[in-house]
């Protein structure tokens, strides 16, 4: 008989996005059901012929704790994820840990995608040795997790899943996997995305997978509401410190939830339709491993980013995983306030599931006007939703262009 595996504790949480600088402010603006839409303050529209000029841009001032030089060398997407790293590990009580049992994974759908097109237009414009040095070290998807474990010291691994959308929710799962195979005790995860540019702006357009409601950007975002017609572009960066269940006993650490089930398929379908067959086996796969029933979810942070098809189809896949039984989820999208964060919304989303376990509250999805008669389970609108005592259970779902799909549930503490 093989030996139990170990539960894995969350002991720690940070995060800049659009709602806040960290995860006190985000979680406050978040129950206060707060837009964060805006049209750009900037000249793109004119300059690049933009048909949409609004995003959920990350707060002012939640890179203020960067030095110079730091900032520097450093993408703008590594600057999310090292300020939220900080975060994370200092609210964990920046655990003692050997550095052979510390390990990273930090995910992103894009990468260093500022640093790439600005030293492009370097190259064309001043020649090619004005390039940054840094450039390299700056720009490769890794980065985030290089720097992380160089900065915390953690060499059982450092490791960067890249899955479009789903990589910050597979960063977490891929962290389960290392405390629960013994490679690590501690292992720092999350996601980064700072991809609010000209051309990711207008190619995303171009596919029509954004919202067009450049009259109105704070109420764009919808999810499951009938005129719902696209995503709204967000950034940031969120960590959780995961941790083992006899680590973080041993040091009297607070726990917030367990990460207690993980799921991960392929649909193999089409690049960007989403897949009810594999939405539904990640589900599945994560409720099994979590070792809890159908009627112990009572909430679902959805992946519900407000396109047409995505959102219903969603719910209808849990309903499926779940053999029906879906009366007691109350489903929240929080990307109604965030906006998408790409690779970076899947551990943001971790981080609202993981304070819905604690505080026993779901977020509100706001801007739904006339709720789409197909919705299949309750939605909280507009405020939050109180969530039971007892012990409970909170699924997150994660889907990403090229078919990939994570579902992690945690279980309260």
């Amino acid at each position: 008989m093989s030996a139990p595996r170990s539960r894995v504790a969350v002991t720690g949480l940070g995060t800049v996005n659009p709602l806040g600088g960290d995860v006190a402010s985000t979680w406050e603006a978040a129950l206060a059901g707060t837009s964060t839409a805006r049209t750009f303050d900037n000249d793109w529209k004119e300059r690049y012929g933009l048909s949409v000029d609004f995003a959920c841009q990350i707060v002012p001032g939640a890179l203020d704790s960067l030095t110079r030089p730091e900032s520097k060398k450093l993408d703008p997407s590594g600057q999310y994820a090292m300020v939220a790293a900080r975060q994370a590990w200092a609210d964990a009580g920046a655990p003692e840990v050997a550095p052979e049992r510390l390990g990273v994974v930090v995910g992103t759908g894009i990468g260093g995608i500022w640093t790439t097109l600005d030293q492009w237009d370097v190259v064309r414009e001043r020649g090619a040795r004005r390039v940054n040095p840094y450039t390299v070290p700056m720009l490769m998807a890794n980065s985030s997790a290089a720097n992380i474990s160089m900065e915390l010291g953690a060499r059982a691994g450092a490791h960067t899943p890249v899955s479009a959308c789903a990589s910050g929710s597979e960063a977490v799962a891929l962290g389960m996997g290392m405390i629960r195979d013994g490679r690590a005790d501690v292992v720092v995860v999350g996601g980064t995305e700072a991809s609010i540019h000209p051309m990711t702006i207008a190619a995303f357009a171009n596919i029509r997978a954004l919202s067009g409601r450049v009259d109105d950007p704070q109420t764009a975002s919808r999810p499951y509401d009938v005129d719902r017609d696209g995503f709204v572009l967000g950034e940031g960066a969120a960590i959780l410190v995961l941790e083992s269940e006899e680590h973080a006993a041993a040091r009297g650490a607070r726990v917030y939830a367990y990460a207690s089930g993980r799921g991960m398929a392929a649909d193999a379908h089409h690049i960007s339709a989403p897949s009810p067959e594999g939405q539904a086996s990640a589900i599945r796969e994560a409720v099994e491993d979590a070792d809890v029933a159908a009627q112990d979810i009572v909430h679902l942070n959805s992946h519900g980013t407000s396109t047409p098809l995505g959102d219903i189809g969603e719910l209808n896949s849990v309903s499926t995983a779940l053999g029906g039984i879906t009366d007691q989820i109350v489903v929240s999208s929080t990307k109604s306030m965030t906006g998408h964060l790409l690779g970076g919304a899947g551990a943001l989303e971790s981080v609202f599931s993981v304070l819905a376990s604690h505080h026993r509250l779901a977020p509100p999805t706001i801007n739904i006007e006339n709720l789409d008669p197909e919705t299949p389970m309750r939605i909280a609108q507009d405020t939050p939703a109180e969530l039971p005592g007892g012990d409970i259970a909170v699924l997150n779902n994660a889907f990403g262009f090229g078919g990939h799909d994570i579902a992690v549930v945690f279980t309260s503490a």
